[in-house]
């Protein structure tokens, strides 16, 4: 069977025929200019209308030198955390009349190169990303080029020359490991992320300055690297009770990680909250409605996303200003998954009454 033909695109100069006017006129109209009679602006209205005329508005800010788009590409849709920077993005955009081109690169390099590629084709005045893992410079530049403003959100790329905004991954996670120890825990354990992340080196570096400043080692079996989502999270967790002794709290890389790790304890007979404590990072929409409740850093995402639409759009006003790195501050929302005292972790089978701290010890703020 033979496909049919495409059908041919309707153009400027098909409507401008149509009326008999200019194409300019037409262009006027479009443009919502008052130059146009009322009467002609009406008939070319309509006659748009019937021929279905789409106008290629990225042609016209080409033409004229601006662009009404801003692309935000991303490394992973599912993460909450993501949704709600994207939706700052939208907000910001939609209040100076621009909006969001938006991509995902699943993780890939080579599948965020494509993306760059495709909607750096669309001429947007900016391009907001967070780099997958393993991203080099050589992996942006061929695909952004070298007037298309970049800033790089929550992943740093080593030697990048492009704007930096993130949270200030190194005190919250040093704030959470701070709170466990408060606790009374000892044996805590840095679960979830890849090192090949900037985010993740930053989260642990807080992790381990926290523990060193206590005295206390970091045990390398504690520390458990998986993808930083919930399923891989609950996987993973076997990995902490490999050998005795095990750990009896954790600092997760972010809050999907928390949630899968809460998964994988409960099936191990673990009562997360209460046998076992957990922070987590980012204070997704979720985090105060799990069973227990999340501890976990505030970062403040859809303002986060607010930002970074302002410092994309600044960067193209002053293409020589010299290269700006912003951290944002996080604060810790203490919940119920992380006010219980140390205690040795229950065995997989049967779960441990939890023991109170003694009169001298800390009052119990669950």
């Amino acid at each position: 069977m033979t496909p049919p033909e495409p059908r041919r695109r309707v153009t400027l100069a098909d409507i401008a025929r149509a009326c008999g006017v200019s194409p300019a006129t037409v262009s006027l109209v479009l443009g919502g200019s008052a130059a146009v009679a009322a009467a002609t602006r009406r008939r070319v209205e309509a006659e748009i209308v019937r021929q279905g005329y789409v106008y290629n508005r990225g042609a016209a800010n080409l033409r004229r030198k601006i662009s009404t788009s801003v692309a935000l590409v991303v490394n992973d849709l599912s993460n909450p955390f993501v949704a709600e920077f994207a939706a700052g993005v939208d907000e910001a955009l939609t209040a100076v009349g621009c909006v969001m081109l938006l991509g995902s690169s699943g993780e890939s390099v080579e599948r965020q190169r494509a993306v760059l590629a495709s909607l750096v084709e669309h001429g947007p005045a900016g391009v907001i990303l967070t780099p997958a893992e393993g991203t080099g410079v050589d992996d942006l530049r061929p695909a952004v080029g070298l007037h298309t403003p970049l800033l790089l959100f929550n992943r740093e790329v080593q030697d990048g020359p492009w704007d930096y905004l993130g949270a200030d991954n190194v005190a919250g996670a040093r704030m959470a490991t701070e709170h466990l120890l408060a606790q009374g825990h000892t044996r805590i354990a840095f679960f979830g992320g890849h090192r090949e992340s900037s985010s993740c080196r930053q989260r642990l570096q807080g992790y381990t300055e926290a523990l060193e400043a206590a005295g206390i080692e970091p045990e390398p079996r504690w520390i458990v690297e998986c993808a930083p989502t919930r399923m891989q999270a609950a996987t993973a967790t076997a990995a902490l009770f490999a050998r005795d002794p095990a750990p009896t709290a954790a600092v997760t890389y972010n809050d999907g990680v928390a949630f899968g790790l809460m998964m994988g304890l409960r099936a191990r007979n673990i009562a997360p909250g209460r046998d076992f404590a957990i922070t987590g990072f980012d204070d997704t929409p979720e985090a105060c409605a799990q069973v227990p409740a999340l501890t976990t850093l505030a970062t403040g995402p859809r303002v986060l996303g607010r930002q970074a639409v302002e410092m994309v759009l600044a960067r193209g006003r002053e293409t020589d200003a010299p290269r700006r790195s912003t951290i944002a501050p996080v604060h810790l929302v203490e919940r119920d998954s992380s006010l219980t005292y140390a205690q040795t972790p229950p065995t997989t089978t049967r779960r441990r009454t939890r023991t109170p701290p003694s009169p001298s010890g800390r009052s119990d703020r669950g």
